[in-house]
């Protein structure tokens, strides 16, 4: 079997922990602290679906990576996530202030969707398209 879990770098991972389970629901799977206040490895989960966050770092990996705020506000990948209730969804990221990029629309292809910025600026897409559905 194989998975594809999403690996995001931020800044302040404390602070982008906290905003992602508050704005998007995610929930503290698992944490390892790093020096100086900083997260060497989390795993946050939505329901059954997971991504991997951590500080940015000088490690192999770390210098591989990215923050949009490093490069102009600019994003190389985003995320989209299935969401069967889109509108609830994006009705409380704009109660709680997130920056809303495109707000909800009909999309062409199916379904309904938005796309916000996080606290640092990567982009996720909420849609309810299911392309396995």
């Amino acid at each position: 079997m194989s998975l594809i879990i999403p690996a995001i770098k931020y800044e302040d991972c404390n602070a982008a922990i906290d905003w992602l389970c508050t704005v998007f629901g995610f929930e503290t799977h698992f944490c390892v602290e790093g020096p100086s206040d900083t997260v060497a490895h989390a795993q946050l989960r939505l329901g059954e679906y997971m991504i991997m966050v951590g500080s940015t770092d000088r490690s192999d990996f770390g210098v591989l990576n990215v923050t949009p705020g490093q490069v102009g506000g600019k994003v190389t990948t985003s995320l989209y996530v299935c969401d069967e209730d889109v509108d609830t969804r994006f009705a409380h990221a704009v109660s709680v202030g997130a920056e809303i990029a495109i707000a909800l629309r009909d999309e062409d292809h199916g379904g309904k969707s938005f796309s916000c910025r996080d606290l640092e600026g990567h982009l996720w897409t909420f849609g309810s398209y299911n392309p396995w559905h």
